[in-house]
């Protein structure tokens, strides 16, 4: 029987080159993790700074706040806007930036705006009117600070302020004529000026009734150029909004018997607080809602107002039809200018769609809230609320 004998010099020699084997391949192991890295941080580099190129060259405004509402970041457009340097403005906070002229309003709307995501207007100065944005940075559920985005607008709102200057002089040079015909036609109609043919008649009302419509359109441009330009209400009073809402409904008795509606109007039971506002605007809004109510309602439909004390706090105004609905596809543009629902097109010709965008301003011009509910072919809902004051 023949046994295998082991040298051990030979064993010896094998651990030793396998040992630098290992050796080797773990050098360029750690070689190819140094590599690696240096290939990562190289292109973190490069990300970095064409993240930095991108914000320091972006036309839009930059800032950005830590968690502690330090500023951290602000780029040259910024700089530009405040007219400051980054090193005389970085690591402060709120608190302190509001020391700044420039930078006071945006520190004011940041302290009063306690949601997170908001987009405001910013009056810098009289040639610098700024949007300002602001987006919450999140990782995960932790909050990183916040981003400020500051968008120049003030050619925008120079062209805007233009436009409401054009059709505000246009609709008054256009009023002018048009009360001269409708008093002209009137004193025709009415017999002044002598006996007239009956399809004299004919055609002559027809021409008032156009005219009248001119002339409420002219009306509605003048209110939207000046809510537009902060000039809208004049004569603020203490009133009993149950007899303002009253004196329209008396106005319209006579349409809604020709159009056999249903009508009901719902007095409170105890009397209302008076509120402080415009009468002319509110008589307007509750006009809007109610002639909007009657036209696009049905022969025997129904129309219910009603008004309620919320707490001794507020008014609320309710109108409520079983007319034709505003689609939901179209209802977010509902109080924009000029905006109509298709099917009130198809239904009604008439109309500017000023009405709506108008009652919301004078609404909240007195601190109010509007709202509505709707559903296509199933009638609307339309409420607004006033805040009561002591005289």
């Amino acid at each position: 029987m023949n046994q295998k004998s082991t040298n051990p010099k030979n064993k010896e020699d094998g651990f030793k080159e396998e040992k630098v084997i290992k050796d080797t391949e773990t050098h360029q192991a750690l070689l190819n993790i140094l590599d690696d890295i240096e290939e990562a941080r190289a292109r973190a580099v490069e990300e970095k700074n064409k993240t930095s190129a991108v914000i320091t060259n972006f036309v839009d405004g930059i800032l950005v706040f830590d968690k502690n509402n330090k500023l951290t970041l602000i780029n040259p457009t910024a700089e530009s806007f405040f007219e400051t340097k980054s090193a005389q403005i970085i690591g402060k906070g709120l608190l302190e930036l509001e020391e700044l002229p420039r930078v006071k309003n945006l520190v004011e709307l940041l302290i009063k705006e306690t949601k997170g995501l908001f987009r405001k207007e910013l009056k810098i100065e009289e040639n610098l009117i700024l949007e300002a944005s602001t987006v919450p940075m999140m990782r995960e559920e932790e909050n990183l600070g916040s981003l400020v985005i500051l968008h120049d607008i003030t050619r925008e709102k120079e062209i805007e302020k233009l436009k409401t200057e054009f059709v505000s002089i246009a609709a008054h040079q256009l009023r002018t004529p048009l009360s001269a015909i409708k008093w002209t036609l009137k004193m025709i109609l009415d017999g002044d000026l002598g006996e007239i043919a009956k399809e004299q008649r004919d055609y002559l009302e027809k021409t008032y009734i156009s005219n009248e419509r001119m002339i409420h359109l002219i009306n509605d441009l003048l209110n939207v150029s000046r809510i537009e330009e902060g000039k809208y209400l004049y004569r603020l009073t203490f009133v009993q909004l149950e007899d303002l809402v009253q004196s329209v409904i008396n106005i319209y008795k006579k349409e809604i018997q020709i159009k056999n509606i249903k009508f009901k109007f719902e007095k409170p039971k105890i009397k209302l607080p008076k509120v402080k506002v415009d009468v002319e605007k509110i008589d307007l809004v509750i006009t809007n809602f109610l002639d909007n109510a009657i036209r696009y309602t049905s022969s025997g439909g129904e129309i219910e107002v009603s008004l309620k004390d919320k707490n001794k706090k507020e008014i609320e105004f309710l109108i409520k039809d079983s007319g034709i609905g505003i689609p939901e596809d179209q209802q977010k543009r509902v109080f924009s200018k000029f905006f109509r629902a298709e099917n009130a097109i198809r239904t009604e010709t008439e109309g500017s769609g000023l009405g709506l965008f108008i009652a919301k301003n004078v609404i909240e011009a007195h601190n109010g809230k509007v709202w509505f509910e709707s559903k296509e072919k199933k009638g609307s809902i339309f409420k607004f609320s006033l805040p009561v004051q002591e005289e």
